[in-house]
């Protein structure tokens, strides 16, 4: 049996700083604040929309927090594609795989419906089996629910099964998973892996296509 992957969307597979930036000072300068530098708007990524607002907004009330979370999602969707490119060699790395039928899946803890857009206008909806975001399950990444619903259906186990992602929040939900976890050395947080060292480090997603398949011949 083959290995199952799943990969992590912002930061693993495109790069989506730019919009994501956009949206979130957009929001912020409806309200009157001014922007924060890309930097600091990437590492508030990762966790799902709410807790994103929540760092943009360390000042807002909780009556307050629903409406910029709104004003963000509303801009977000509206301008998702505009600067949003898979990073180098992705295209390439999934081609390859899906060539070769080894099931591919995506589990982030973005919306999921602004997921599937996001994939299918990068024109890669044929290579995933399934994608779920921070809304498909009552828990988010790090929670192994994801994970083990993605093993159950695809026929996989913990063993043929990696998670890749570009920060701790991926490798922690591939260890309470108990799969194997991969590190991307670009994307958005890769300097939280001192927080949770992945089981291998690649500096190409082309590097994982090589690794994978050689593993099945």
């Amino acid at each position: 049996m083959q290995d199952l992957l799943i990969f992590d969307l912002d930061g693993t597979l495109i790069d989506s700083k730019r919009d994501l930036t956009d949206s979130v000072n957009a929001t912020r300068t409806s309200h009157g604040l001014a922007p924060l530098p890309d930097d600091i708007v990437s590492s508030y990524v990762g966790n799902g929309a709410p807790l994103l607002i929540r760092r943009a907004f360390p000042h807002a009330t909780q009556e307050e927090l629903p409406l910029l979370l709104r004003y963000f999602l509303d801009y977000y969707r509206e301008h998702m594609l505009d600067a949003t490119t898979l990073y180098p060699g992705v295209r390439q790395a999934l081609d390859r795989l899906h060539e070769a039928d080894v099931p591919l899946a995506v589990l982030t803890n973005k919306p999921v419906r602004f997921s599937i857009r996001l994939i299918e206008g990068l024109g890669l909806e044929s290579h995933f089996f399934r994608v779920y975001g921070g809304n498909s399950f009552e828990q988010k990444k790090p929670d192994p629910i994801g994970i083990n619903t993605l093993m159950a259906e695809a026929g996989s186990n913990p063993d043929q099964t990696v998670m890749v992602g570009d920060s701790a929040v991926d490798i922690r939900t591939a260890r309470n998973a108990g799969v194997v976890a991969c590190g991307v050395s670009w994307g958005f947080q890769p300097e939280t892996f001192e927080q949770a060292p992945p089981d291998f480090l690649i500096d190409d997603m082309r590097t994982l296509v090589d690794r994978v398949l050689s593993a099945t011949e």
